[in-house]
């Protein structure tokens, strides 16, 4: 059994089989299950609906939180993925608090990558109030330059994505770039429900948290309320990038 394959928690099944090494158009990253649809949920519902195969990536199962247990918030993360459209979901299994902390996770951030081969991976960005998605911005961004060396050792040939892409979960700043959403904002909402431990304190022994407010999915959508409103359309979502954006002219629109 492979390096990666030992620790991975498959969720996506196609014909009842998991899915295994194929190459995707984008992998999203995201240090545990529920941040990814807070901060990406509909960018991946529009990447998917325009016919691109997109793959997502727990790091963590979120053991930590303090409400859930980690299967229910495993289950959660599976039901979002289904409601986002995703080709599959995978938890590396990594201690919650310790993401990139134990010697084997580069090696194994940088298997995966190489083991599916996307055109594209976005992760958190590197400025965020939890120290697990600074942490998981820092690692993974990282684990993508490590993949593209031929000379870096470990599991699997050389791959280079084409660009990192980091996105917003608890903060925000000047983005690089917004994402129109509009036509897939109501599949962000149904991830973000499936997420029941988390944002209504769902279940037994629920105790009151910042995310189970109504302030929190508040602070959410009045975000990508504002990147929207800025860039002229109903629902954006903010994109971060290290590197200039290539245009082919100065005009804002194609010919």
């Amino acid at each position: 059994m492979s390096t990666v394959s030992s620790v991975v928690a498959r969720f996506g099944v196609v014909n009842g089989r998991a899915l295994t090494a194929h190459a995707i158009d984008l992998l999203v990253f995201g240090p545990h299950p529920d941040d990814i649809e807070i901060g990406l949920g509909g960018t991946i519902a529009k990447h998917v609906a325009l016919g691109l195969r997109v793959g997502l990536c727990d790091l963590t199962r979120g053991e930590m939180g303090t409400n859930g247990t980690p299967e229910e918030r495993l289950s959660e993360a599976e039901a979002a993925r289904e409601a986002l459209g995703a080709s599959w979901r995978e938890n590396l299994n990594w201690p919650d608090r310790r993401i990139g902390k134990e010697p084997v996770h580069l090696d194994q951030a940088v298997a995966f990558i190489r083991r599916h081969r996307p055109r594209v991976v976005a992760v958190p960005y590197w400025r965020d109030r939890h120290p697990d998605h600074v942490a998981a911005s820092e690692f993974l961004t990282e684990a993508a330059f490590n993949a593209g060396l031929r000379r870096y050792p470990g599991e699997g040939a050389a791959w280079k994505p084409e660009w990192v892409c980091y996105y917003f979960v608890n903060d925000a700043a000047a983005p690089s770039f917004v994402v129109d959403v509009s036509a897939h904002y109501e599949a962000k909402r149904k991830a973000l429900d499936c997420h029941s431990s988390q944002f209504t304190g769902a279940g037994s022994g629920a105790v009151a948290t910042r995310l189970n407010t109504p302030i929190f999915r508040q602070l959410v959508e009045s975000r990508d309320a504002q990147f929207g409103a800025l860039a002229g359309v109903r629902w954006a979502e903010g994109i971060v990038v290290r590197e200039p954006i290539l245009r082919t002219s100065l005009m804002k629109s194609p010919a």
